[in-house]
């Protein structure tokens, strides 16, 4: 048996449904009751038809798909107030700000998001905080009952030798792939240009002749310009060191700071508003721009490197801790990690576009030719030489080549036993009642107790 995760879908319906029992004043048609938990038949519509609306697969009939991932839920819920659970809310309130900017990102303004889900702001943020808090809950209970699982390679082999042949995975073709970077120099003018920009944004604001989020909406070149700039609620440890010593330091929302510079490039910040050890701010970020000329210079000198390994001067190895300014690959001689799976493979569409097309023409063991590229955290141009060390072709997975994928496949499959066997004894434990109309289903657990 599989028990299925909360999806965003679900965590949105929870919303949805929330609003629909406050707005509809009618007595509400009980569908399920689980201990002394109920679930209304209001609940699930509302989930059904946000989960239509994000086109979220439901695999059965979602009037019994639906109240099953409900009552599920609950299971743990009461686990999670026996185990004494909290959560920390201040990860909480992030995940919260984080989400109502997405819909305000989306939808366009705040007036739009409250129009369409037909409730203020304050009202999402209260609903969504237990939304959240509650599968945060759920989690850790699943966390705590899977904790002692050891995986040795018996085990995995055991598992993978049982597999039937239709259920082993085909694994896409993937490449392994070392680096060497480096960042050209900023010329010093164009360093000082920008600083003149940000400090002339300033002075129209404190003059009162610009409005700060209208400047960075047209200015601005981070992502969060398309909300005037506004970050959302985010603790010390989300923000760049630099960044929050700053932010935290400013009272006044109508002043504006002073320029910091940040890893990605140079701010101006303003405050919006303090909620305990949160903090949000608004931002118009500039980044200085690389020269052609030192791009230039810099792809000169990866070449002059290039061929220097290729006349076995010295290896790609050696050259990399060196050479490479890339912190994150600089010190495992140039190797990239994939965050994802975290394994050293890739398949092309994991990375970053520009090396992908430039190692789909190599073979293993060549190294590219310099090219510009992107730095995908800073968003500045880097120079970069690329060595394709292995590619594997796609290929039903296997013992030899794919270890960790069928090791995390057996992990996987244990927990989701566990997890099951768990929900099992709980409902035989749990006085559950499902009212007619909602029990001619084929569940995933014996929720009809015979007598």
């Amino acid at each position: 048996m599989k028990i299925k995760t909360i999806t965003l879908s679900i965590i949105l319906s929870a919303v949805a449904s929330i609003s629909m029992i406050a707005q509809n004043n009618i007595a509400e048609e009980v569908a399920w009751v689980i201990g002394d938990q109920l679930i209304y038949k209001s609940e699930i519509e509302a989930m059904y038809q946000q989960m239509q609306y994000e086109r979220t697969p439901i695999n059965g009939d979602p009037y019994c798909v639906i109240p099953e991932r409900m009552a599920v839920e609950k299971l743990f819920l009461h686990q999670a107030d026996i185990d004494t659970i909290e959560v920390q809310n201040s990860m909480i309130q992030q995940q919260v700000d984080s989400r109502i900017n997405y819909y305000i990102t989306n939808l366009g303004s705040k007036e739009k998001v409250e129009q369409y889900f037909r409730k203020s702001i304050p009202q999402m943020r209260e609903e969504l905080t237990e939304v959240w808090k509650n599968q945060s809950r759920v989690q850790q209970v699943q966390s705590k009952l899977t904790k002692d699982i050891k995986t040795t390679p018996s085990d995995v082999r055991k598992y993978f030798s049982t597999l039937p042949a239709d259920s082993i995975p085909f694994v896409p073709m993937q490449v392994e792939v070392q680096i060497i970077s480096i960042n050209p120099n900023i010329p010093r003018q164009e360093i000082e240009d920008v600083k003149a920009r940000l400090r002339d944004y300033a002075a129209r604001v404190t003059n009162g002749e610009s409005d700060f989020s209208t400047l960075a909406i047209l200015y601005s070149e981070d992502g969060s310009s398309v909300r005037g700039g506004e970050i959302g609620f985010m603790g010390r440890g989300h923000l760049e060191p630099e960044y929050a010593a700053v932010a935290f330091n400013l009272n006044d929302p109508k002043k504006v700071s002073k320029i910091v510079e940040t890893q990605y490039g140079y701010h101006i910040i303003q405050l919006i508003e303090k909620r305990g050890d949160r903090i949000n701010t608004r931002h118009i970020l500039l980044r200085p721009k690389v020269s052609d000329s030192d791009l230039m210079a810099g792809i000169a000198r990866l070449d002059s490197v290039r061929q220097d390994i290729i006349d076995k001067k010295f290896t790609f190895e050696e050259a990399a801790p060196v050479v490479s300014q890339d912190k994150d690959t600089r010190n495992s001689k140039g190797i990239m990690v994939n965050s994802a799976s975290g394994t050293t493979r890739f398949e092309m569409s994991q990375l970053p576009q520009e090396i992908s097309r430039e190692i789909d023409k190599l073979q293993p063991g060549e190294i590219s030719k310099p090219f510009i590229m992107k730095d995908p955290k800073r968003n500045r141009d880097i120079v970069v030489i690329a060595k394709l060390t292995n590619r594997i072709n796609g290929h039903k997975a296997n013992l030899s080549d794919d270890y960790q994928l069928i090791k995390s496949m057996y992990e996987k499959s244990t927990k989701a036993k566990i997890i099951a066997d768990w929900v099992n004894k709980k409902i035989d434990d749990t006085f559950i009642r499902i009212e007619d109309g909602w029990n001619n289903c084929t569940f995933e657990h014996n929720w009809i107790k015979t007598k």
